[in-house]
């Protein structure tokens, strides 16, 4: 079937506005049960009666199924069409969450968890795909601006709801809470949009393909996921997981460039514009997810912060994005992209720089001014990228592309969320022994400031334990510091990449649904 003699014409009015949310929500609820444990596993293991070392495979379990899932879009919805693809990751995904919240015991809430990011993994491409599909060409980019929110959105309100959850509820409602969304996602898509299911093509599976997928992406996340606990490699186990992720790796490529059938269609980074922007995406994601990491952790942990007002501070970003959503989508159908794209990063370059003169006095505007800025560049960077690395391609490849593009953010996000933390650590530990360096009496401040706290009523002991704890606060602030400044020119180096693509074309107005063939 070809786009032209078949596709179904875009959606109008209420129903867009109806199938735009329900396909939004599917979004939502991925992204957000991608992060939404992270900060929950003390409570899960405590109920559960296991160690919280060994409840960290809750998350590993899930990134490990999802990262295999997720480039096998492309093939699945050739295979049962778009739509019913959608339909049915949706489903089991609910389905997998209802079960992971009445989950009896850490294994098989591991378990559950391993289905649920297996089924998953073809929500993201596909709400991409069919946001695309009912748009009408002039407003595809509102359909893009809509998934960029949800994408952006998900990740930082997940740790906060994750939180609130599971300090005032039962945490199984971290996953139950997902039920009632995916019966209401679900129905809506049944009644409005079959007539945009792609018919199945009978295809060969690619089993080598699958296989090596499987085990070098497995590999890649559970040393991503394990590597800080086991001290990276000096844990052989982990440098285990090294070499298989990388000859996997290899043995993939070989694989797949060569399959006549190839379950992941590689040939898609012979598009400069796709691979620029793929690569764009991947990076800019990583600087975006560490920074998004990093606030929040930094403001619990060493400024005594609760999950609630951490997320205040982060919560000014999505609504800002969201709120500008609609005018970046306007506007950004009569510029270049690759400006509309310079812009995002010069805003995130100028949030993070921001954050680096962050002190531990820092007021709540100070905080919120570069979570502001942020929003600016959230909506914008990813509905360009996206836009960027589709453009020319024919629409009966856009899944594929879909799919490999959301594979590099995902895993991009993975690689900075191990390595913000371990570079966090490290960094805190070396910032600290260099300031443990002038606190001796030799130092006339650090003896004016014991003189102080004791005439305060503390005892020798406790002026020493307070300026210790000082120096440690300071330190981490200090590693904050480094990694902000570290992401800020990271992200400038992303415009020397971004700058090497071809300028996209024009969407023709008329043009076929993008993912309707």
């Amino acid at each position: 079937m070809s786009s032209e003699q078949a596709a179904p014409p875009p959606l109008h009015g209420g129903a867009l506005a109806i199938v735009a949310v329900a396909l939004a929500l599917g979004t939502f609820m991925q992204v957000l049960d991608s992060t939404i444990a992270n900060v929950a596993l003390n409570t899960i293991s405590g109920n559960l009666g296991e160690a919280s070392s060994t409840a960290t495979w809750v998350i590993t379990a899930f990134a490990v199924a999802n990262g295999v899932t997720v480039p096998l879009t492309g093939w699945l919805m050739r295979r049962f069409g778009v739509v019913n693809t959608f339909i049915a990751s949706v489903s089991l995904f609910t389905l997998a969450s209802f079960l992971c919240g009445i989950a009896w015991s850490l294994p098989s809430l591991i378990a559950f968890r391993l289905l649920q990011g297996a089924v998953s993994g073809p929500m993201i491409p596909g709400s991409q795909a069919l946001l695309l599909a009912i748009f009408p060409p002039e407003k595809r980019t509102v359909g893009l601006s809509i998934w960029s929110m949800t994408a952006l959105i998900g990740p930082v309100l997940g740790p906060i709801l994750g939180g609130y959850i599971s300090d005032n509820y039962h945490w199984g409602w971290i996953f139950l809470i997902n039920v009632p969304v995916g019966f209401l996602t679900v129905g809506v898509l049944m009644a409005k949009m079959r007539p945009y299911n792609t018919p199945p093509v009978k295809m060969k599976l690619d089993v080598g393909g699958v296989a090596l997928l499987m085990l070098w992406v497995g590999a890649l996340q559970v040393m991503l996921d394990l590597g800080k606990d086991e001290d990276w490699f000096n844990s052989p186990f982990i440098c285990g997981a090294a070499v298989v992720a990388v000859v996997g790796f290899i043995a993939w490529l070989i694989w797949e460039l060569t399959e006549e059938n190839p379950a992941v269609d590689l040939s898609l980074f012979k598009s400069r514009n796709f691979a620029i922007g793929t690569s764009c995406f991947c990076l800019g994601y990583g600087f975006f997810f560490a920074s998004n990491l990093l606030m929040p952790l930094w403001l619990q942990t060493q400024q005594n912060y609760t999950a609630t007002w951490a997320g205040i501070v982060s919560a000014p970003a999505g609504m800002v994005a969201f709120l500008l959503a609609p005018f970046v989508a306007r506007a950004a159908g009569s510029l270049d992209l690759r400006y509309v794209a310079t812009y995002a990063l010069l805003a995130f370059t100028a949030s993070y720089f921001l954050r680096t003169g962050f002190t531990p006095d820092t007021d709540l505007w100070h905080l919120l001014l570069p979570s502001i800025v942020q929003g600016t560049a959230m909506g914008t960077f990813f509905m360009s990228m996206t836009t960027l690395s589709f453009d020319r391609l024919p629409p009966h490849r856009i899944p594929s592309a879909s799919g490999i593009s959301n594979f590099a953010r995902i895993t991009g996000g993975a690689f900075s969320a191990s390595i913000t933390t371990t570079f966090w650590d490290r960094r805190e530990t070396l910032h600290q022994s260099r300031l443990a360096e002038s606190a001796h009496i030799a130092n006339p401040a650090y003896v004016q400031a014991m003189d102080q706290l004791q005439h305060a009523g503390m005892t020798k002991l406790q002026a020493t334990g307070a300026l210790t704890r000082t120096l440690i606060n300071q330190s981490y602030l200090m590693a904050s510091i480094d990694i902000f400044w570290f992401a800020g020119v990271g992200c400038i180096g992303i415009l020397g990449l971004l700058w090497m693509s071809r300028k996209p074309a024009p969407q023709p107005k008329g043009a076929a649904p993008v993912a309707a063939d």
